[in-house]
């Protein structure tokens, strides 16, 4: 698990930008969604061409927060990155500049729709009333990425909570996007993981001062817990 470390300055340029440190927490349980990207073998198996191991790590904090938010009335959704022609075509300098050719052809080989490393990981509680949303690109909100956005509004959903891996690449970009398109946005700093303790924490410290809220796994259940006793 990553030690989270956000300076206190920081903290306190947040507080005094916006009132208080959490400003997304009055948000209705079944208006929010929470969005856990690439949680996949591709990102977590041992071996794997981008294995992040402090992903492993975080499993138990996504389980338990999309089992309360279900609970509570909320939604939960997997997102799994894919490689297919469209994201060949229309993502082409990803793959063809900011990749070797071996290593273009390993990603596209494991991210294929019925490939391992395109799968969720096991030991994720996912269940049936669960969304799945694929996405070919780094956010899950961008346009010709994923049916994301459209799926959310159609369910009236007004926040997001985003965890999953890597906190600085997939999750911050659509964290990042998610707070651009209007929805109130939670980076779950203990649900979220990446390589280092460095650049995990550097995305929640710019996210904060920026984009949205940071909080824990057990603020949030917290929250909901106490929005459960006041009904």
């Amino acid at each position: 698990m990553h030690k989270v470390v956000i300076p206190e300055k920081v903290v306190a340029r947040v507080i005094k930008r916006q009132g208080r440190w959490n400003v997304h927490d009055d948000v209705p349980a079944g208006r929010t969604a929470f969005v856990v990207v690439d949680m996949q073998n591709y990102f977590m198996a041992p071996g794997q061409q981008v294995e992040i191991p402090a992903a492993r790590a975080i499993v138990p904090n996504v389980n338990r927060l999309a089992d309360a938010l279900r609970r509570a009335g909320g939604l939960v959704v997997w997102i799994r990155t894919i490689s297919n022609e469209d994201s060949f075509r229309n993502w082409s300098h990803f793959h063809d500049v900011l990749n070797t050719p071996e290593r273009r052809a390993r990603r596209a080989a494991a991210m294929a729709e019925t490939a391992f490393g395109s799968q969720l990981w096991p030991e994720l509680d996912v269940r049936p009333e669960d969304l799945i949303v694929r996405k070919t690109r780094y956010s899950a909100f961008i346009q010709g990425s994923s049916p994301l956005e459209v799926e959310l509004r159609q369910r009236g959903i007004q926040a997001v909570w985003i965890g999953g891996t890597s906190t600085n690449t997939c999750c911050e970009s659509t964290a990042r996007d998610a707070m651009l398109l209007d929805f109130r946005t939670t980076m779950v700093s203990d649900a979220n993981a990446d390589h280092t303790d460095e650049e995990h924490n550097a995305t929640l410290i710019n996210f904060c001062i920026n984009f949205g809220d940071v909080a824990a796994t057990d603020d949030l259940l917290g929250r909901l817990q106490k929005a459960q006793a006041a009904e």
